[in-house]
């Protein structure tokens, strides 16, 4: 699909399941200007003006979750992701990988007793939302409440479903900030609670904002990475094999999972503070602008033989996180827990095999992130 949409032009007008009119951008070079030019704003209350003007109705105010800072513009984006840079370095991140060994071994110490489970709901899933949890300090007792808000608010649910686990989620963020406020804890979130930069420190909003996307992109984003590359690499067992045959290639392989089958399908929603060319195609002032991160990912001009899975591949490049100054602050922890994950799937179970049909499995009802409901899995 993405190959014919690049054949009809650079961007081209679309219509979102929710009504809104955007132009979209498939091709690799195209996107990754895109992704870094400063033309296009991610300010979330002049895209909700911009939004209702276009629906003909009156502007409503932006959901308080939603100013984060990714949904911002410098100089409050250069501030805020100031602020939060410093936990997710690749180096802190290392920090953790004893304790994410430890967590990925216990969950698959509890599908070791079985000839057959599924994935997503025994290792996908469960590691982590532990993670980001206990990296942030969100007791054990809430975590799939959360786990349910999260994966409602990305869905496709009704609008007023999607606005009451927000609501449900605003109330339990402020609560346990408040919390951490008074009483601080050895974790991220009351870090953020009391971390100062230059005398500057996160307001209360700022703060619930910032940990409502540390939180969901923390843990959605790499839910997704491990499904999709475990599904890849049982579709491509000649690939597998090779993987097995030489674990070293690992990093390298979810480099190239990342690019053939990335976790998010598109960027987050952009709009043009003036007119953008994008070839020959103009793009208006205010038009709303969607990127497709997995369409970039498979643009032959920029990866030969893109739907190919080749865990040799140089894959340096590729947009799965993201490019510019919004590139995911989270991508060094999503690397770590997938290569791990995966990793250790591979090395407990020698025989490892995909129950059904693939084409039968079911995809999870969003067009923001691209991920497995279920995969199910036969093993020794």
């Amino acid at each position: 699909m993405a190959e014919l949409l690049r054949s009809e032009g650079p961007a081209r007008p679309v219509t979102m399941p929710r009504g809104l009119k955007a132009w979209l951008v498939t091709g690799y070079a195209d996107a990754r200007a895109l992704l870094a030019d400063p033309r296009l704003s991610k300010d979330s209350g002049k895209a909700h003006e911009l939004f209702a003007r276009q629906a003909g109705v009156t502007s409503a105010e932006t959901p308080a979750l939603a100013r984060h800072m990714l949904n911002s513009d410098p100089p409050d984006h250069t501030r805020l992701r100031k602020l939060v840079n410093k936990a997710f370095t690749a180096r802190t991140v290392s920090r953790l990988r004893p304790r994410i060994e430890q967590i990925t071994d216990d969950l698959l110490d509890t599908m070791a007793g079985a000839d057959s489970a599924d994935v997503m709901e025994k290792l996908a899933s469960p590691l982590p939302i532990t993670v980001i949890c206990e990296l942030l300090g969100v007791p054990e007792a809430d975590r799939k409440a959360f786990s349910g808000w999260s994966n409602t608010i990305l869905s496709a649910a009704a609008a007023g479903e999607i606005q009451q686990a927000g609501f449900l989620m605003n109330g339990y963020l402020t609560s346990l900030i408040e919390a951490k406020r008074e009483s601080s804890t050895e974790d991220l979130l009351s870090d953020l609670a009391h971390v100062s930069e230059n005398g500057d420190q996160l307001s209360p909003g700022e703060l619930v904002a910032m940990a409502f996307l540390l939180l969901v992109a923390g843990h959605e984003t790499t839910v997704n990475l491990i499904g999709n590359g475990v599904l890849a690499l049982l579709r491509h067992p000649d690939q597998l094999a090779k993987l097995r045959s030489d674990p070293e290639l690992l990093p390298n392989a979810v480099e190239e999972i990342l690019r053939y089958d990335g976790p998010i399908n598109l960027a987050t929603l952009r709009f043009a503070l003036e007119p953008v060319k994008v070839g020959d195609v103009e793009i208006p002032e205010g038009g709303f602008v969607v990127i497709s991160l997995l369409g970039a990912n498979r643009d032959g001009e920029r990866f030969p033989e893109p739907e190919d899975l080749d865990i040799t591949r140089a894959t340096g490049g590729h947009l799965a996180f993201g490019h510019g100054i919004h590139y995911c602050v989270g991508a060094p922890l999503a690397r770590l827990e997938a290569e791990i994950a995966i990793g250790r799937l591979l090395a407990r179970f020698d025989d490892l095999t995909l129950v059904g049909d693939p084409g039968e499995l079911r995809w999870r009802e969003s067009t923001l992130v691209h991920g497995l409901e279920t995969l199910p899995v036969r093993f020794r």
